[in-house]
């Protein structure tokens, strides 16, 4: 069971290591992009490893699994693998490992559809505040003005297109060119696909909260979308003019004085764009991007080696 339980350690130090080295790091303020490439690449790289583990686990315990494991494998590369002397832990650990990818789809699953559920309620809470008129076609306009008193802007995700609400008190509040960089950073999130990185990244946190690298997944996304959005919007319009539109948004609120720490994301953005760190050199960011793409290709490597050396 070599290769099983070197994947299994892997898996481990990367879950282990990976959540305290970033959150140790200052670079990922300056490069929010890069920084949720590389948790990608590190929740990959877990995932993949249980999932090389539970299949060669399997392929050791039934005969009927082994066939589609191995497919068309010259005998000589099924033998180097010696399923034979895995013994009984074979089917153990290739069970545990099916239960959790069972319940990571559903927790996903149920991720999914809670999302939908939120989405008809603020579709339908959008129809009742800005009903349609006669003839209008409901998802005809990309952009909906709510009267309200609390300045709010938000995009409401559509297939094939989306809509961007504003209430009044924040057309109010949002002067020329902010209001345009708001939009900027709402149009950063729905081109990056966020929306979809956000509930996979709550999918396992909900559903293996004992593990933390997913809950340490779970909160720097939803940290770093921001940041990488704020980016977006202030390559067009400046930093100041999206900082700007933060503190107008948000000033009635009480996130800029004494607050809980999970209301502090916007001064810090409102910081980070008022003082921005210098980015790192493109060299750099190229090397950070080659080694994350080794955690997800360690797993691989692990995993076809002994056949690859019986080839050769």
């Amino acid at each position: 069971m070599m290769v099983p339980l070197t994947l299994m350690t892997l898996g481990v130090l990367a879950a282990a290591t990976a959540p305290r080295l970033m959150a140790r790091s200052n670079w990922p303020d300056r490069e929010p992009v890069l920084a949720l490439w590389v948790w990608h690449c590190v929740v990959a790289g877990v995932l993949l490893c249980c999932v090389l583990a539970m299949a060669l686990s399997a392929a050791a315990a039934w005969e009927a699994v082994r066939s589609p494991v191995f497919g068309f494998a010259p005998r000589v590369v099924v033998e180097a693998y010696a399923l034979n002397t895995y013994g009984p832990w074979a089917g153990v650990l290739a069970l545990l490992l099916a239960g959790g990818g069972a319940w990571t789809v559903v927790a996903l699953t149920r991720e999914v559809r809670a999302a939908r559920a939120r989405r008809r309620r603020r579709r339908a809470e959008l129809r009742r505040r800005s009903p349609l008129l006669p003839g209008e076609d409901p998802r005809g306009g990309r952009l909906v003005v709510l009267e309200g008193d609390r300045p709010a802007a938000w995009l409401l995700q559509h297939h094939p297109a989306s809509q961007m609400v504003i209430t009044t008190s924040a057309l109010q509040r949002l002067k020329g060119r902010q209001l345009d960089a708001l939009i900027a950073h709402e149009q950063g999130h729905h081109r990056a696909r966020h929306d979809v990185l956000l509930h996979c990244a709550s999918a396992l946190a909900t559903g293996f909260p004992q593990i933390p690298v997913f809950a340490a997944f779970r909160d720097q996304v939803h940290r770093l979308v921001e940041w990488a959005a704020d980016d977006v919007a202030s390559r067009r319009f400046g930093r100041l003019t999206i900082a700007l539109a933060l503190v107008q948004l948000n000033e009635d609120s009480g996130v800029f004085g004494p607050c809980p720490p999970q209301l502090a994301q916007v001064p810090q953005r409102v910081d980070r764009l008022l003082a921005p760190a210098a980015r790192l050199t493109p060299g750099r960011r190229l090397g950070m991007t080659a080694c994350a793409v080794l955690l997800p290709a360690v797993p691989l490597v692990v995993t076809f080696w002994p056949g690859l050396n019986a080839l050769t």
